[in-house]
């Protein structure tokens, strides 16, 4: 065996949890993404998707982009810089810049390196990147990326953040950067706060909307618009692949800031544009979003019943006020085993362990859409009672 092989073959976590029967991952869905899907021919409820509006299966969408594929193609063959930009891009992005309410938009092919190709660009060495501790993954290896000085603040906590910015040079650039929803817990960023702290401190802020958008606000426009402070936020974020039900992202900013960004972003100059048939289908999205508010009604209905089927319960839930719901476990091998039984009882739930949550604070996700029902709900929360209860996680 080759060195590289013998050392990765050390790698052997994924065949432990295997043996035991309790391995969560890469679990194959046969059929739509819908309130319930089809694994190893069985019907399940669906309670891990990020499609919060449930669109995913509209057939509005489906049929914008099989008419999208059926003009255009299957791809573009190149980057945005060079031959895949069409006239359909340049309409999604002007649609989301007045949807935003931002200059311009910017659109990439995943929402992953829209936070890679921006947080590591539009800062220089002498500047700062100032961050909340609990950013997705896609905006830590952006910072990573990125040349500026990087300060790390607590998890929503402005003053830790304004301890931050104090140790900045005055002169620099600073730029916070903070998800609107976070994406394992479900609590929501203090964006008022971090926008009063930017303005003292002369910072600019950028939001990723990714669970956001669809969820809050007028409209689904996000927490930015939710808290009315779009405008004084530099940055704003968004991906396809959630309430949009199709893949890519964007970033909705000034049109310095993109001029800047669509000749220096290199995950938008070397990446291959974001398909014909996913472009269509964004923009339809968008379109049901803004005409039929009771898309958002839905969720919120379903939201509200979750949240009190739960605390009656007396599942630890932390924070969340948002469709994504943590119910925390503690127990890394535990949360295997719950998420094994749950699925054995119908329901599928996401595992979250470390590292992508501290070791202490391993959880089941568990995230509603507006298209279950109240029935659907209720009956995961029986189920998940009957499992909790086995596992001694409720009385």
């Amino acid at each position: 065996m080759k060195p590289l092989q013998a050392k990765l073959s050390q790698y052997t976590v994924p065949q432990q949890a295997k043996a035991a029967g309790i391995y969560p991952y890469f679990r194959a869905i046969s059929s739509e993404q819908d309130p319930e899907v089809v694994i190893n021919g069985r019907r399940v409820l669906m309670f891990g998707s990020n499609c919060y509006t449930g669109l995913v299966n509209d057939p509005r969408i489906k049929e914008a982009a099989i008419e999208a594929t059926r003009k255009y193609g299957t791809g573009c063959a190149g980057s945005p810089f060079l031959n895949g930009t069409l006239d359909l891009h340049k309409k999604l992005e002007a649609a989301l810049a007045e949807y935003i309410g931002k200059e311009d938009v910017m659109v990439y092919s995943s929402g992953f390196e829209v936070n890679l190709g921006v947080v590591s660009t539009i800062t220089g060495r002498e500047d700062y990147i100032l961050w909340d501790e609990q950013d997705h993954a896609s905006i830590i290896e952006g910072r990573r990326l990125s040349f500026s000085k990087h300060f790390k603040y607590k998890h929503n906590d402005m003053e830790s953040l304004e301890k931050q910015l104090q140790k900045c040079d005055p002169d620099k650039i600073k730029l916070i950067v903070t998800d609107g929803v976070f994406s394992m817990e479900g609590d929501v960023a203090d964006v008022p706060k971090i926008v009063e702290l930017a303005k003292k401190y002369n910072a600019a802020v950028m939001v990723d909307e990714a669970h956001g958008i669809g969820v809050f606000g007028e409209g689904g426009r996000g927490v930015c618009h939710h808290f009315g402070v779009a405008d004084d936020v530099d940055l704003i974020m968004g991906t396809f692949s959630k309430s949009f039900a199709s893949l890519g992202g964007f970033i909705a900013t000034d049109k310095e800031i993109t001029n800047y960004l669509r000749h220096h972003s290199r995950s938008y100059i070397f990446t291959a544009s974001i398909t014909p048939a996913s472009t269509a289908a964004a923009l339809k999205a968008l379109e049901i979003m803004q005409t039929e508010p009771e898309i958002q009604e839905n969720l919120w209905r379903n939201t509200n019943q979750a949240l009190d089927g739960f605390r009656a319960m007396g599942c630890e839930i932390g924070n969340t006020s948002t469709p994504i719901i943590p119910l925390y476990i503690r127990d890394n091998f535990k949360t295997f085993e719950i998420t094994r039984d749950l699925l054995d009882e119908g329901i599928f739930v996401n595992p979250v362990v470390s590292p992508a949550v501290a070791p202490h604070d391993t959880l089941i996700r568990f995230s509603l859409m507006a298209t279950h029902t109240p029935e659907q709900v209720n009956e995961a929360l029986e189920k998940i009672q009957k499992v909790f209860r086995a596992h001694n996680l409720i009385s």
